[in-house]
This record gives structure tokens, C-alpha cells and sequence, in this order.
């Protein structure tokens, strides 16, 4: 199990359990599936505004179905309908692909744990703000589906072993304290 990251001589290093790379590898996955999946098609630029016709192809003006992808991407204004939809329309594709891109870049630095029992992970500045990102898009994701409001190890601990949620709630916690490693390694 990891003990966390720790600043090394310029970088940020940890070392994993090739379970926790498995568990790592697979959420990521995951995120970025949905991410992609859910990816509305550009839309064309209508003739009649200047600044689309600059930007190109545009995005959705509507937030995501997906409880998850709403809480991604969520309104920019909340009191102002037009606001929301406008911003949206010029910036979900780029939040989508800077966010794939950052789950991205946690996997090309997370290594194989094929042919080791461990893997140790050594980040640069941006690969760390990268795993900064992405941890939190994977507790965002991982808490919305829990349905987590806040954090009550009470309640999850009541449940029983077997329920799949407590696990899940396990990770969820786990992924915290990971991020919280890594703040600290960078402050």
C-alpha cells in the first residue's frame, strides 16, 4: 500500500501497490469514457456571429443529463439561463479535452504494474497538476454516484460489509487522502 507521495529533489514521488495502479488505471478509464462518450458534436457557427466564426465549431449550450458530467461541467452562471448556455457553447469541448487530457497524463506517468508488484510514479510540475486534476474529477465522480453530501464515515461504516456502496465509499476516501499526499508534498 502506499504511504503517499513525498517531494524528492525536485520532483514528487510515490510508490504503488500494483492493486492501487490496477484501481487507478481502472477509474481513470472509466472517467474518461464518460467523458468522451457523452461528448455532443461540434456544432457549426451560424453566419451571423463573428466571435463562433473566429472560435470554430462550437459546443452544447445544455449541461450534461449525466448527474457525474453535470457536476464536471456544471453552469457557469446559475442565475442566468442565457449566461450559462453562451458560456458553455465556447467552453465545454475545451474542459472536456483538457480533462481527458489530464486523465491522460495520469496514466502515461502511473506506469505498467505488469512485470513489478509496485510501481513508483515520479512527477514534474505539470504531470503533478495533472494528478491534481484528475484526482479530483475521480472523487467528484466517485461522490456524486455514492450520492456523498459530506463526508460521515458513520454512516458508511453502518453499512454492511457486503454492500458494494461501503467499498466504493473506500476508494472515494482512499482518493482523498492520495490527494491530500500529494498537496502537502507540493506545499
Amino acid at each position: 500500500m502506499t504511504s503517499g507521495f513525498r517531494a524528492r529533489g525536485g520532483t514528487v514521488q510515490a510508490t504503488f501497490a500494483a492493486e492501487e495502479v490496477y484501481v487507478l488505471r481502472g477509474l481513470i478509464g472509466e472517467l474518461i469514457e464518460l467523458i468522451r462518450d457523452d461528448q455532443p458534436a461540434p456544432q457549426s457557427p451560424s453566419g451571423d456571429d463573428s466571435l463562433a466564426a473566429l472560435v470554430g465549431a462550437m459546443g452544447p449550450t445544455e449541461p450534461p443529463q449525466d448527474a457525474v458530467l453535470a457536476r464536471l461541467f456544471p453552469n457557469a452562471y446559475q442565475d442566468d439561463e442565457e449566461a450559462a448556455a453562451e458560456f458553455r457553447r465556447y467552453t465545454e469541448h475545451g474542459l472536456r479535452d483538457a480533462k481527458v487530457k489530464n486523465a491522460e497524463t495520469v496514466l502515461e506517468t502511473l506506469g505498467d504494474p505488469s512485470f513489478s508488484d509496485q510501481v513508483t510514479v515520479s512527477l514534474n510540475h505539470d504531470e503533478t497538476q495533472a494528478w491534481l486534476r484528475t484526482l479530483t474529477d475521480l472523487r467528484l465522480a466517485l461522490g456524486t454516484r455514492l450520492g456523498v453530501q459530506q463526508d460521515d464515515d458513520e454512516y458508511w461504516a453502518s453499512l454492511p460489509e457486503e454492500d458494494r456502496r461501503r467499498q466504493i465509499y473506500g476508494v472515494y476516501v482512499w482518493l482523498g487522502w492520495l490527494q491530500e499526499s500529494l498537496v502537502t508534498a507540493i506545499w
